[in-house]
């Protein structure tokens, strides 16, 4: 029997890099996505059900899982990539970015693993976190590591509650990937930069240190390939650390003084 998989952001790069795939292997995916002109394009591919989805809406989500249900009662997978990132200083964000922030990228992939469990006899639940959701946070990206440290939250709790059903929840942790995502990354932090009252100089030194680093980041093909043996093992981790970068990293194992005094030294640049 064909296997079939649920893959939210299914347009962007991750989540379009793994429904190639996986339909390459034989699944049948459901690629479901906010953005229209993506859906249309993947709407006429082979072994492809594009459907839209706004996963800040239950009423959405909703919908979504009745137009699988037309075609199957059985899911092998669901996969959680839908997300943003927005930057810029914890005490100048405005109140409704912080709120979207969390709402897509945290209650997002709660209301589809809510939603979608019933057709999960058997499959597995990858929720997309990143190595923000165990790094300490930057400096500027603490609305999106808020996201995501709930994620790591969130999937550990439910990787436990669903363990007496046997049905595996799979964290995922990219470091820097090329995706439209971290592209636009760079212009965010030019942006915040010029709205910034404390902090311009300091924003657009970061935006520069980002695209420095964009120009080394990994193909989302590799993630995808990280994802399908998950999604295929018999026994697969509980968590995949693919790409983290080196040097935040490293940061880690410094005791926190010193990696604090080390971003401050940064921001004084």
């Amino acid at each position: 029997m064909k296997k079939s998989a649920f893959i939210t952001g299914g347009t962007g790069g991750f989540g379009l890099a793994l429904t190639e795939l996986l339909v390459n292997h034989g699944w049948h995916v459901f690629a479901a996505d906010c953005n229209q002109q993506g859906l249309a394009a993947l709407s006429s591919k082979t072994n492809i059900t594009a459907i839209p989805l706004d996963v800040t809406s239950i009423e959405s989500v909703q919908a979504a899982c009745d137009e699988v249900k037309k075609h199957t009662d059985n899911l092998d997978a669901v996969i959680n990539f839908a997300g943003i990132l927005r930057v810029g200083p914890m005490i100048e964000m405005d109140e409704k970015v912080v709120q979207q922030v969390l709402d897509i990228n945290l209650m997002g992939t709660w209301r589809v693993n809510k939603v979608f469990f019933p057709l999960l006899k058997h499959g597995r639940i990858v929720n997309v976190s990143s190595e923000t959701g165990w790094h300490t946070a930057s400096p500027f990206n603490g609305a999106y590591a808020m996201s995501k440290y709930g994620i790591e939250a969130y999937s550990d709790a439910l990787r436990r509650e669903l363990s007496i059903f046997n049905i595996p929840v799979i964290k995922i942790q990219p470091g820097p990937f090329k995706t439209s995502m971290v592209a636009a990354t760079v212009d965010g932090f030019y942006t915040a930069a010029k709205n910034s009252e404390h902090y311009q100089s300091q924003l657009k030194h970061f935006g520069n240190l980002v695209d420095e680093a964009n120009q080394k980041a990994a193909d989302p093909a590799l993630l995808a390939s990280v994802i399908y043996d998950a999604l295929t093992v018999k026994k697969p981790k509980t968590v995949y650390s693919v790409k983290a970068d080196p040097g935040r990293s490293f940061l880690e194992w410094l005791p926190i003084r010193i990696s604090d005094s080390i971003f401050k030294k940064i921001l004084s640049h």
